[in-house]
């Protein structure tokens, strides 16, 4: 609901903005080209929408780099689990002999 209402606000100043200014115009020169009479908001528009077009990639670039490193988390916390189960005992008799000889106190 709270989004909503600031999405309403948003909206109602950029109404006003564009009201306030359609009879301001401008001259737009992009080096090789001069359009001549731009509204002032329609220039503002533009360059609102071209930053946003240019901001996607990097907003998805953040979000599969955070999504990568959570599924490695989870991943290991799986192996995690798997390696503190009941490990395979390897029975090794030279060990065991070893193991056969020593006192409580490990002297001999």
């Amino acid at each position: 609901m709270i989004r909503l209402v600031i999405f309403i606000i948003i909206f109602v100043v950029f109404l006003g903005f564009i009201v306030l200014n359609l009879q301001n115009t401008s001259d737009l020169s992009f080096g090789f080209i001069t359009l001549e009479n731009v509204p002032v908001f329609l220039s503002v528009l533009c360059s609102f929408m071209l930053g946003m077009l240019f901001s996607i990639p990097l907003a998805f670039s953040i979000s599969w780099k955070r999504h990568a490193a959570y599924r490695k988390l989870k991943k290991a916390e799986k192996e995690k689990e798997k390696s503190t189960e009941a490990p395979i005992a390897i029975e090794d008799s030279t060990a065991a002999e070893i193991e056969k000889n020593k006192s409580a106190y490990g002297i001999d």
